[in-house]
């Protein structure tokens, strides 16, 4: 990217829930329901089949379909990321060149790991990412989390922006996410086009400070998060750290308590959704959890309590 040109994408990008019946089926009718109002809120982009997605008990032909009908339905309303992790260079080569056919703007990465033990040095994931880039011509966002038990330091990250020519966007979820941010971008320089933050919000304000441009949060408030990201852009931080301190405990209640099934749980409560169920082995919510989870909401009325009606 030239310096000082602006990023390709920006802002707000919400994780997309699967929605599932009751029986743990697709129910591509919800699915589409929830793609509305995730764009209704405001966000800026979505990001479909990331973990926050249980991109984990999707099968193959199921993840095709999702593809396939979202990208259909959104319908160029706004830009959507693919995740293509896989462990495998040439799977997720394939599964990210499918994405892109699919009209995804960006796939989003994790570096190859399998299990508890097995993990790639640094060399390996150098030519995993240079391997899935050639396969490709839309950005790669590299998604750096605990997760994946790797660890990729800002050196290395800054390296493959300037060597591997798709890789220009960064989620940085990591304990320390801003300093990261920080010494990534002194680092990459121009080559840094998307500095991001994750993991639901939870750092956004620091993270802003330190010079991210895009949050991927979960899907439940982007309105909310557009109250804290957009005054921010536009030069009003005094009016983001209020409004990030209001949106906080619901953060908060998201990221530390409720997990992947938060931003469902709010979307059947508004009548978004028709079942806000998980896939087995995953288990339910707890009913106390739960209500905790909407009486925090309630306080701030975020669009998805009431889109619906």
């Amino acid at each position: 990217m030239t310096a000082g040109a602006q990023p390709r994408f920006r802002g707000v990008f919400p994780v997309v829930p699967t929605i599932f019946d009751e029986r743990g089926e697709l129910d591509l009718d919800g699915q589409k329901r929830c793609i509305d109002f995730m764009i209704d809120a405001g966000s800026n982009g979505l990001c479909i089949l990331a973990n926050f997605s249980e991109q984990f008990v999707l099968t193959d032909d199921e993840r095709t379909l999702l593809i396939d009908a979202i990208l259909e339905h959104v319908a160029g309303r706004v830009p959507v990321i693919v995740t293509t992790t896989h462990f495998s260079s040439k799977a997720c080569a394939e599964r990210s060149r499918r994405a892109q056919q699919a009209g995804a703007a960006m796939v989003m990465i994790m570096p190859p790991y399998h299990g508890a033990t097995i993990r790639v040095p640094e060399r390996g994931i150098f030519d995993f990412f240079r391997i899935v880039s050639d396969a490709i011509s839309i950005p790669i966002m590299i998604q750096d989390a605990p997760v994946s038990g790797t660890s990729l330091s800002a050196p290395f990250l800054a390296r493959m922006a300037k060597e591997v020519e798709q890789v220009s966007y960064f989620k940085i979820e990591v304990p320390g996410a801003a300093s990261k941010l920080r010494e990534l971008i002194e680092l990459g320089g121009s080559d840094i086009e998307g500095p991001w933050d994750g993991e639901e919000a939870i750092t956004l304000l620091p993270d802003l400070d330190a010079g991210a441009t895009g949050a991927m949060t979960g899907g439940g408030y982007p309105d909310g998060i557009r109250q804290i990201l957009d005054p921010y852009q536009a030069g009003r931080r005094e009016e983001a750290v209020e409004a990030y301190g209001r949106w906080l405990p619901l953060i908060n209640y998201e990221n530390r308590q409720s997990g992947l099934i938060a931003a469902k749980a709010l979307m059947k409560e508004g009548g978004v959704i028709a079942s806000d169920a998980v896939r087995h082995p995953l288990l339910p919510m707890h009913p106390q959890t739960r209500a905790g989870l909407i009486e925090t909401a309630r306080r701030l009325d975020p669009l998805v309590l009431r889109w619906a009606r």
